[in-house]
């Protein structure tokens, strides 16, 4: 395998890091972290080149009397650590989404089924959370719309760490939920649903927004049963005059801060959209993955009666309802993460 590219590269970075203003430079932390990758790259090749060579080694040594019950185990612990190897290279070779390091802004909202709806928003909201949680990930509230059944019309949050939009980008599509609501007398299952969009959080630098193109309004903040209702025009509606997305804020007390949000907010919806456009000349298969941007996409069903999780596009099922709910759902996000590796190769 010729990694003359990446040790090149790999040589560049290292000079830029070893500059006395690098650590100034706003580019320092993505260079240090493709830095250790391109490390880890060039150390396993290294590895696996020196375990051809002991394992060919051993192979010659098995026919020998005295060395050859000895020869046997090496060759088999080089091969199954050559496999191993071999695997992980591949996959850090794969080419990886720039904007899997960004931060989610992953947004909820109640769909069909009225107030049973809302309060499985809520318990997606809790299992993100708690999936962040576990994952060293930090988890900020941007701005929630609950009901008075302790349920959420709608809750937005950021999630920032280490891989954030990369681990959680599948997450978007609907969301459907099977069983008897608290409220249910007659012990009939309900369908409800739903929505969750993920985004990756923009900057500045990812795309223009001209202040031409949006019209903003101010107006006062009003709040559930309220509470906290600012008796200022606190509240901020942007509206991107092009595309017609509208974002209102005005859970902030400030109105600076909440123009900062909707902002963010904006700024991540139409990168979304771009993504989405580039989207269009990719496969079906990887379309039917990410999703298309279409908000009645079911992507996975939680049936509580019979103690199953189907995520549709990959056909996987797996039981234990309730730990998913608590956070647990790694085995879903790995086996849509395999899922997307296997369409890049």
């Amino acid at each position: 395998m010729d990694l003359s590219k990446i040790k090149t590269e790999a040589e560049e970075i290292e000079q830029f890091l070893a500059t006395p203003d690098a650590y100034s430079h706003p580019d320092f932390a993505a260079k240090a972290k493709r830095a250790n990758l391109l490390k880890e790259i060039l150390e396993l090749d290294e590895k696996i080149k020196k375990d051809t060579e002991n394992l060919e080694e051993a192979k010659t040594l098995i026919s020998d009397p005295e060395l050859g019950e000895i020869a046997k185990e090496d060759v088999k612990n080089y091969e199954a650590s050559l496999e191993s190897d071999k695997a992980r290279l591949e996959e850090l070779l794969i080419p990886r989404d720039p904007t899997d390091d960004k931060p989610a802004i992953i947004e909820i909202r109640a769909g069909a089924g009225g107030d049973e709806a809302s309060l499985f928003a809520g318990e997606l909201f809790r299992m993100y959370e708690r999936y962040a949680e576990g994952h060293g990930l930090k988890t900020e509230l941007i701005s929630k719309n609950e009901n008075d059944t302790g349920g959420m019309k709608e809750v937005i949050f950021k999630i920032t760490g280490d891989n954030a939009y990369g681990q959680l980008k599948f997450e978007g599509g609907v969301h459907r939920v099977q069983r008897v609501p608290v409220t249910e007398s007659q012990g009939r299952i309900h369908t409800s649903t739903a929505t969750v969009a993920v985004l990756p959080e923009a900057s500045e630098e990812d795309l223009e927004i001209k202040q031409e193109d949006l019209r903003i309004d101010i107006y006062r903040s009003g709040g559930h049963g309220g509470q906290g209702v600012n008796t200022t025009d606190s509240a901020v509606r942007i509206t991107h005059l092009p595309t017609g997305i509208v974002v209102a804020m005005q859970d902030e007390r400030s109105q600076q801060q909440n123009r900062v949000k909707a902002m963010n907010i904006l700024r991540s919806r139409l990168l979304e959209k771009k993504k989405e456009e580039e989207l269009k000349n990719a496969s079906e298969a990887r379309k039917s993955l990410i999703g298309t941007g279409d908000r009645s996409e079911k992507i996975r069903t939680y049936n509580f009666p019979q103690d199953r999780i189907t995520d549709h596009r990959i056909h996987y099922n797996r039981s234990n309802i309730n730990a998913a709910m608590d956070g647990d759902i790694d085995d879903i996000i790995t086996e849509l993460t395999k899922h997307e590796r296997s369409l890049a190769e």
